[in-house]
């Protein structure tokens, strides 16, 4: 989860200081603006979603096995990891497009798309973490 929430952290800060640029310029489209930072922090909602899940599975009556440990350990660092990688590449890609579309605004549609693609980076560690907590 700390994974995650370092690379929504990051997401969010990078992206907002191309808002607050874009802002000084053309305070109407600060509004459209904000999809980086909303996408951000949807980054961190999968590494908690994860972790509840590691938390849900553990049960202090029975034993714990390592190669439950194991999974649960590869499974949060993972996602946390591909979380982090997401973060980084919405902030880097939403602080230049956001820059961008003060000059441009047919950047907005190549910004939204290039956000999906760094956003599905941190769904596919979630959904490959999901279906190992369940399976694993």
């Amino acid at each position: 989860m700390v994974f995650s929430t370092v690379g929504a952290a990051f997401g969010t800060g990078k992206a907002g200081i191309g808002i607050a640029g874009l802002g000084a310029f053309r305070p109407e489209l600060v509004m459209k603006s904000l999809i980086p930072v909303v996408m951000s922090g949807i980054i961190a909602v999968y590494g908690l979603v994860v972790s509840v899940l590691i938390v849900g599975n553990l049960d202090p009556a029975q034993p714990y096995p390592l190669f439950t440990g194991f999974v649960h350990m590869g499974a949060g660092l993972a996602c946390g990891l591909t979380g982090m990688a997401a973060g980084y590449a919405i902030g880097h890609v939403g602080d230049a497009c956001v820059r961008a579309y003060v000059h441009e605004s047919k950047v907005f549609v190549t910004m939204v798309l290039i956000l999906i693609f760094a956003e599905v980076l941190g769904l596919y560690g979630f959904v490959t973490n999901y279906s190992a907590i369940l399976f694993g």
